[in-house]
């Protein structure tokens, strides 16, 4: 079994930590926050429903000791300020910078040799900025958007559909943010049946369009982000990284040159095994699902280039 270090005790923090222990994907997971107590506290409530939930994974909380986190296999990233109702994950980008390079090059000290996951926001943005500040090869950071983004836009088919979620596939690819997404109408299906042919084109662009703002709804309702589904997803994403699933995951990733890109972190599919990025899976665009990519990599790239005003690149 692995050891997994969840950076960030807040709810999608504390949530992918218990998911990890709960599914008995790590031997051991360790919770990290600036706050004082609170990843100690949330750890000792975690371990003390052991029993009743039939996990042996230890959880341990620290407060700013990265000592506690050495040889971690898979470090998963979620600190910074979270996005509050109006905000967009681009006005996040000044304070969570700063969070996140100093978050993976403390981590790095302790487990050079760990695969990371980054969840803060700006997602793409941040994983970008933690590849390039580390120097680690590109098959060691990427960032976790797209398998959430597909998983809000399954749940919204099936919601059309009034079917099983879990009978239903679906695809997002590129940036993670409420007018970056592309969720691809095209290529969703319902038990092998396409999508296309058991929805009208007005409810299927509904559907899309829910998804896009999906996180932004979440927002609304409950007045700060998500974090069960993030949590869930961070969850299964390491789990694929620790047993070698090699499943195929939309992931934020670096590109240099698959879909006419290079230099850039954005969403597109991913084989994710023990050695974090195994290969980008080339999906073949049509006209439509190209010119929305280029529009997505234009916008991502717009907000990485304020890690050049502020320095942090």
């Amino acid at each position: 079994m692995s050891k997994i270090t969840v950076v960030g005790a807040g709810n999608v923090g504390a949530t992918c930590a218990n998911v990890l222990a709960f599914n008995k994907i790590a031997s051991e997971v360790v919770m990290l926050d600036v706050k004082e107590g609170v990843a100690e506290g949330k750890a000792m409530d975690m371990m003390q429903s052991a029993q009743a939930l039939g996990f042996e994974t230890k959880i341990v909380g620290v407060t700013n000791d990265y000592a506690q986190t050495a040889d971690s296999d898979v470090i998963i990233v979620t600190s910074g300020i979270p996005r509050k109702p109006g905000m967009t994950r681009e006005e996040l980008i000044g304070t969570n910078a700063d969070i996140v390079k100093s978050v993976v090059g403390s981590c790095l000290k302790h487990s050079p040799k760990a695969i990371f996951l980054i969840i803060s926001n700006p997602m793409d943005t941040m994983t970008y900025l933690a590849l390039k500040s580390t120097g680690l090869p590109k098959n060691r950071v990427f960032g976790m958007g797209g398998i959430l983004d597909s998983s809000r836009f399954k749940y919204y088919l099936s919601q059309a559909l009034n079917v099983n979620p879990a009978q239903v596939d679906g695809m997002v690819i590129g940036g993670h943010g409420d007018t970056t997404m592309i969720p691809l109408k095209r290529l969703a299906t319902y038990n092998g049946v396409p999508v296309s042919g058991l929805l009208s084109a007005e409810k299927l662009d509904k559907v899309a369009a829910d998804t896009m703002v999906g996180g932004a709804t979440l927002t609304k309702l409950l007045g700060t982000s998500a974090w069960y589904a993030p949590g869930a997803v961070g969850a299964y994403v390491a789990a694929s990284i620790v047993n070698d699933y090699k499943r195929l995951i939309p992931s934020c990733v670096y590109l240099e040159g698959e879909y006419g890109q290079k230099d850039i972190c954005i969403g597109v599919p991913a084989i994710i095994g023990r050695n974090g990025v195994e290969k980008v899976v080339t999906l073949e665009l049509n006209a439509e699902e190209k010119a929305l990519f280029e529009k997505s990599a234009e916008a991502v790239r717009a907000t990485n280039e304020v890690l050049k005003e502020i320095k942090a690149l």
